[in-house]
């Protein structure tokens, strides 16, 4: 489900609704192409202001590959649909329509919208209110594939459902449940299960929403309601894993569990993105587990370290990073660089930045060493790498610094700002401080200087 059938869901709503467009914008008129679904409502045009030319059977200039699959071809007139800023706008204004009754598909298409464009709480309202429209599918599917015992479920095809492309949640649901009615239950094991795939993600988008609202607890029951219709999910399989590693790291049980997450990724995925650093996490909790969790783990290698250093000061470097593989580097250069790839590293930079600010710096440094691999020019990743190093007492923490500062100090001193705007005031000018120090031809250096107050 993408932004443009968002959009189409947007309009369709406050179409119905015209009093309560935003000052000034024009009225979608029902009975266009673009609010298909209401042209029984009103004439096409009655809706336009005096004197305003017809407008029936035209629609927004839309590029066509932005449709989803199956979307009726749209006539261009030249006129760029709304920016997702103003369709917020627009249902922002639009009274009672939290409440209002809604379809799978519309209930997901502005849950989705919402959680795009940062808005979590109102993404969350939706996304509950699409799930609890596709309820009944879920249990229908769990129940017929616990009458089907150890037996799989078959496919979609060789069931032979018949499902269409963007075909209703709701009219697949009862595709299936007719199946169930006539004593079929693989059939309908595997046409309710088809049904589900636009739910899961859905639903994995809620459990994001909750965790981007620092509700760890509700995102974690999110995954494993996923998990529990499909074990091998790999956006819920991973997500779940790094959040057991983030939030459990002292319960050793918990992290046995992330551990299994990881490494069913890799198993079950190969070929993803995710998979080389699925390995590497798989590694780093079985080392967490070995140690009895992630305070002993940071003990002992603090103190194997002080031992190190004590005895030669050059064994510093052997507490550098070891080098990616081969197999590690052909993955990362292999991966496409996806609009959604790209925001998802966006998105662990911020949530870096974040626990830097909180002084959480192992968990920070754990997102940073997912996005450099990718993007080893981000220079807020390598500022934001480089201090969480520093704030670990890392041994290789000079040299990773010193590479942040020459390469791109001005990265570095705007994470002092960032930070500080996060509240950690201390944090920001311990930062400064230590720029200033170790770049003294820093070009910048008046507005640094500034900012300490010199």
């Amino acid at each position: 489900m993408n932004l443009s059938l968002a959009l189409a869901t947007a309009a369709l709503l406050t179409a119905q609704t015209p009093s309560t467009l935003p000052a000034g914008h024009p009225p979608i008129p029902p009975g266009t192409e673009a609010s298909p679904a209401t042209s029984t409502m009103k004439p096409a045009g009655s809706a336009m202001p005096e004197g305003h030319p017809p407008t029936e059977g035209v629609a927004p200039s839309i590029n066509p590959e932005q449709l989803p699959p199956g979307h009726p071809p749209m006539s261009g007139t030249g006129r760029a649909p709304p920016s997702a800023e103003e369709l917020l706008r627009q249902l922002d204004s639009t009274e009672g329509l939290a409440d209002r009754e809604k379809t799978f598909e519309i209930a997901a298409s502005l849950g989705r919208l919402y959680y795009v464009n940062g808005r979590n709480a109102e993404a969350i309202t939706y996304l509950q209110q699409a799930l609890a429209r596709a309820k009944p599918t879920r249990e229908l599917f769990l129940a017929q594939r616990k009458k089907l015992g150890k037996a799989a479920v078959p496919t979609a095809e060789a069931a032979g459902c018949g499902f269409t492309v963007n075909m209703p949640v709701e009219e697949m649901h009862t595709a299936a449940e007719a199946r169930a009615k006539k004593g079929d239950t693989a059939g309908a094991a595997a046409c309710a299960r088809a049904a589900l795939a636009p739910v899961l993600d859905v639903a994995v988008m809620e459990a994001n929403a909750h965790y981007l609202s620092n509700d760890s607890a509700k995102a974690l029951t999110a995954y494993n309601a996923v998990l529990e219709v499909e074990p091998r999910h790999e956006d819920a399989l991973y997500a779940r894993a790094a959040l057991l590693f983030e939030t459990k790291g002292d319960d050793v049980a918990a992290l046995k569990q992330a551990g299994e997450g990881f490494e069913a990724v890799a198993a079950a995925h190969p070929d993803s993105y995710r998979a080389p650093m699925a390995k590497r996490m798989a590694t780093l909790v079985e080392e967490t587990v070995k140690a009895g969790g992630r305070k002993k783990l940071l003990a002992s290698r603090a103190e194997d370290r002080r031992i190190r250093l004590s005895q030669a000061p050059a064994a510093a470097e052997a507490d550098a990073p070891r080098p990616l593989s081969q197999e590690m580097v052909d993955a990362v250069k292999n991966t496409e660089r996806t609009p959604e790839l790209e925001q998802g590293l966006a998105k662990l930079v911020e949530e870096g930045e974040e626990h830097l600010a909180q002084g959480r710096y192992q968990e920070a440094l754990a997102n940073y060493t997912r996005v450099v691999p990718f993007q080893p020019e981000n220079g807020r990743a390598k500022a934001g790498m480089a201090w969480a190093l520093v704030g670990l007492d890392r041994p290789m923490a000079a040299r990773v610094w010193g590479v942040a500062v020459q390469s791109d100090p001005l990265s570095v001193e705007k994470l002092g700002d960032t930070l500080k705007a996060k509240g950690d005031e201390k944090g920001a000018r311990a930062l400064w401080e230590k720029l200033a120090a170790d770049a003294p031809e820093y070009p910048n250096k008046a507005s640094l200087q500034e900012k300490l107050g010199q």
